[in-house]
């Protein structure tokens, strides 16, 4: 059975909602990201998320189109209407919307709050978890009967 997002989020190591401003420098995102080994920040303002920037903006939107990390503010590079999903979906909902949109990462929303940012190696790590159980419950039907 897949796994919660709600789960999903209760079992990670950071729990905390890392996000810069709109107004931010992209040097001051990159520092963040840097400090949490993370390749992704939500961006927010107001406690209203506003949109995402990661890794992949900065090579496509700054450095391809030469801009100054240290003047560029994120609200040029950042992906703004992203797309979330809420805590009741599950792990196989994550999955099929990230290949389909080539996402990495998905901002968790729920009543209009982010309660949360799932990777794509947080939904590979809780299939992963979901298998080994699957293959446990059958070793055990086949041994038991």
């Amino acid at each position: 059975m897949p796994t919660s997002v709600k789960t999903i989020l209760n079992n990670k190591k950071i729990k905390s909602i890392l996000s810069v401003l709109p107004s931010a420098t992209v040097f001051e995102a990159l520092e963040v990201m840097s400090q949490h080994n993370i390749g992704a920040l939500l961006v927010m303002e107001n406690d209203k998320l506003v949109g995402i920037f990661s890794e992949r903006d900065y090579a496509r939107k700054g450095i391809v189109q030469g801009r100054s990390a240290k003047t560029t503010v994120i609200a040029d590079v950042m992906t703004p209407n992203v797309y979330t999903v809420e805590s009741k979906m599950t792990s196989k909902d994550c999955m099929e919307i990230m290949n389909a949109r080539k996402f990495r990462h998905l901002p968790v929303v729920d009543d209009g709050n982010v309660v949360g940012v799932l990777s794509v190696g947080d939904i590979v790590g809780a299939i992963l978890d979901e298998q080994k159980e699957h293959i446990k419950y059958l070793e055990s039907y086949i041994v038991n009967g």
